[in-house]
Formats: C-alpha cells, sequence, structure tokens
C-alpha cells in the first residue's frame, strides 16, 4: 500500500496521563502532558509533534485528570494548525455514558471506552503514545517494523535502560528475530528478569508506545476487566498473538519525578544535548504566540535557553531555563535553574504584596524550578543552603534536594531557603 494511502488508515491515540503525583507541585493544577518545557512547550507538544512530523495527522488525545490546561493548550496550538490540513488533532475527555458511569481506570480502559469513536474511521492500524515523554522519533520506521510481517498483530517500541531504572518499567524479552517472548510489568526483584538481561547487562524496556492491527485491538479489549496495556494486556496477548517489538536506540526519558524533569530540561543547555530542538525537518511544534524579541541589558549569559518575551536587566544566568515573558532584574543570578515564564506582563502580584512581575534585584536562584507566574521579591536566596533533600513551607517545596516554587507563589522581600 502506498506510504500515503496507508497513513489515512491509522489513528493514533495519545493518552493524557494520570494524576502525575510524583511530580507534585507541578501537577497540582495541571495534568503531566501540560506541564511547561524547555522554556516554551508542553510536554503533549512531544507525541503530537512526533506524529505529525511523521505524516500521522489523525489524532486524538485522551484526557481525564486536571485536564482543563490541557485541553486549553491543544485547542489553542493545533485546532488552527489542524484546520490548514486534511487531519486534525481532537481532545476526547472522560465521560460517563449509557454504557459506562466510570471514568478511564487505566491505559487499556481509556482506549476501550473511546473505541467507538473510532467505528467510523475504519482504521487498519491504531498507533498509541504516551503523553508526557520526552523523545524525538520517526514514526514512519516504526510502523515499517509492525508491517514487515503480514502476521505482527502488535508491535512494541523498546528503549534500553539501565538496571537501576527497572523497577518502573515494563521489561521486554524478545528473540534474536525480534519477536517478543515474554513481558514483566515493573519487577521490584532483578532476579524476577534475570533471563531477560541483556549481554552487555542492561534491559529492554518498553516506551509504553504501540502499535495494534485494529481489529486485534478490539478483540483484546473486550474483557472489561482489563484495564492496562502493561500489567494485563501484553502479558496475556503474549499467549495468543505475534508481537514484534522496535529498538529504538535514540534519546528516551520518562518524565515522572521532579529530578527527571529537572535534569531533562538542564540538559537542553549541553553544547551537544541529547534531546534536540534544532532539527529543522523534526521540529517540535507548540503554540505560536505574537511576543517581541527578548531584551537583554549588560547581562552575562552562559548556556542558557532564553524564550521569547524576556527581559534580562544586568544579571548572570548560567546553564538554565528561562520561559516566556520573564522579567528579571538588576543583579540576579540564575544557575542551574529552570525558570517556566509567565502568562502576562503583569504590574505585581497577586496577593497584594507589592512585589513586581518575574525575579526581583540582586536574587541568587541556583538548581531551582520556578513555576509560573511567580513573583519574586528582591534579595530573595533559593539556594539550599542546608542542603537538605525534602522540605516543604508556605512557599517552596524541596524534593531530591531540588527547590520548587509552585505556580503563582510570591516571595516575598529576602526570603531565603
Amino acid at each position: 500500500m502506498d506510504k500515503t494511502l496507508l497513513k489515512k488508515r491509522v489513528i493514533t491515540i495519545i493518552l493524557g496521563g494520570g494524576k502525575g503525583t510524583r511530580l507534585l507541585p507541578l501537577t497540582q493544577k495541571r495534568s503531566k502532558p501540560a506541564v511547561s518545557f524547555g522554556g516554551k512547550y508542553r510536554l503533549i507538544d512531544i507525541p503530537i509533534s512526533n506524529a505529525l512530523n511523521s505524516g500521522y495527522d489523525q489524532i486524538y488525545v485522551l484526557t481525564q485528570f486536571n485536564s482543563y490546561s490541557l485541553n486549553r493548550h491543544i485547542s489553542r496550538t493545533y485546532g488552527v494548525f489542524s484546520g490548514q490540513r486534511q487531519g486534525f488533532v481532537e481532545i476526547i475527555a472522560a465521560e460517563q455514558t449509557t454504557s459506562s458511569v466510570k471514568w478511564f481506570e487505566g491505559t487499556a480502559d481509556a482506549v476501550r471506552k473511546v473505541l467507538p469513536h473510532l467505528d467510523d474511521f475504519g482504521s487498519d492500524y491504531i498507533m498509541i503514545l504516551s503523553g508526557d515523554q520526552l523523545y524525538n522519533m520517526d514514526l514512519n520506521e516504526f510502523m515499517d517494523t509492525h508491517l514487515e510481517d503480514p502476521e505482527t498483530d502488535m508491535t512494541i517500541a523498546a528503549n534500553v535502560v539501565q538496571p537501576h531504572m527497572v523497577s518502573a518499567l515494563g521489561i521486554i524479552k524478545k528473540n534474536s528475530n525480534g519477536w517478543a517472548e515474554a513481558f514483566y510489568e515493573k519487577p521490584s526483584d532483578l532476579n524476577d528478569v534475570k533471563d531477560y538481561q541483556l549481554p552487555d547487562g542492561n534491559f529492554l524496556a518498553s516506551m509504553g508506545i504501540y502499535i495494534f492491527k485494529t481489529s486485534v485491538l478490539v478483540e483484546l479489549l473486550k474483557d472489561n476487566h482489563l484495564t492496562d496495556f502493561g500489567k494485563e494486556i501484553i502479558p496475556d496477548a503474549l499467549a495468543t498473538r505475534k508481537i514484534k517489538v522496535y529498538n529504538y536506540d535514540g534519546y528516551w526519558e520518562d518524565i515522572g519525578t521532579i529530578k527527571a524533569f529537572y535534569e531533562a530540561n538542564i540538559m537542553l543547555t549541553d553544547d551537544l544535548p541529547r534531546f534536540n530542538l534544532y532539527l529543522e525537518h523534526r521540529p517540535i511544534l507548540t503554540r505560536g504566540r505574537a511576543l517581541p524579541p527578548t531584551k537583554v541589558n549588560k547581562s552575562n549569559i552562559y548556556k542558557a535557553l532564553l524564550s521569547e518575551g524576556c527581559i534580562i536587566n544586568e544579571s548572570t544566568i548560567i546553564r538554565s531555563v528561562i520561559g516566556v515573558r520573564q522579567v528579571v532584574q538588576f543583579g540576579t543570578t540564575i544557575e542551574n535553574s529552570v525558570i517556566m515564564g509567565a502568562d502576562s506582563y503583569g504590574t505585581e502580584d497577586r496577593k497584594g504584596m507589592g512585589i513586581p512581575v518575574g525575579i526581583g534585584k540582586n536574587c541568587e536562584i541556583r538548581n531551582t524550578i520556578v513555576d509560573k507566574d511567580c513573583y519574586i521579591g528582591d534579595n530573595v536566596r533559593l539556594i539550599n543552603k542546608e542542603n537538605v533533600m525534602e522540605f516543604e513551607d508556605e512557599y517552596v517545596k524541596i524534593v531530591d534536594g531540588i527547590i520548587v516554587v509552585p505556580r503563582r507563589t510570591a516571595l516575598p522581600n529576602g526570603y531565603e531557603i
């Protein structure tokens, strides 16, 4: 089949993520895929861009938890974009129906409940992507692997991981011909997957990215008691279905924790980052903003990403990511930090403390994540001076030694941690 025609027979489903509790407080009022990334993007932009760049433009995003911010971003960003082409990027929110009054109860259950919406397409294949992972994959190579053998019922994208990561992932054992032989979801003991180990001591982990023959997926989802792909659907399917494994050898990060999120952002400042935002033929798409250029006044900037619309006044910024509309005042130092920017410039904070929008004068911010729309007063020091791993007060939270300033927090003049 011609590849262009084939792509019209593929529906892409992007899972909008669960509660994201390990990313708190960043996920206090938004779902994980809606969290800002790289200064100007949202995590959901990554899988949508992978699909659109690969030519798969019939996309549904399934949303449920804290979905307002995510739904708004998708409609503002891709509603206009998809209107300019034959495909679409649309939201299917969790809903109560006459056949089910329950919300999505797992990855497989979410797909099961939206299948009736896909009936009219008569698709041959359904591609399922995760909404909160970092990777830049040509999904055509993934599909080619699936199509190599007409008997393939399902293909799993897999990435090599180190032993310490095994307990958080689904581990795959495959044979020399690329067929999956066994699957173990989140093993708590390495001995349980000892014979899955690769010659170099690492393991092959599922990326939570799948291609199914549509007819096979419908059959596998008939049992309403099976709610999760990793825990139930895939292990059960191995007994009766032919499952191929696609080895993706590029950068992949499952951003599930504050530490992983922080490190993935800071990695972008490297000379040659493992995740490249500057691929002309595979751009990361996001919402277009009519913002002025960033203005830098007498500042020292080293290995930093500055998003559009920023104003940086006589400051020092080292190995940090600065989000849109971020104002940084005189004498401030920001190092190894992720500053997410603001939705508007404003004049003073909403709590009436008289603190200007952005980051005030003579501040010192290191190893910190500052969420969007924060108001940081003058002479604030966010440095974790006691080097504690966990801490929380009315202003900040420290997770794995990383300071996190929750969204719309106002830090008073002279605050120190």
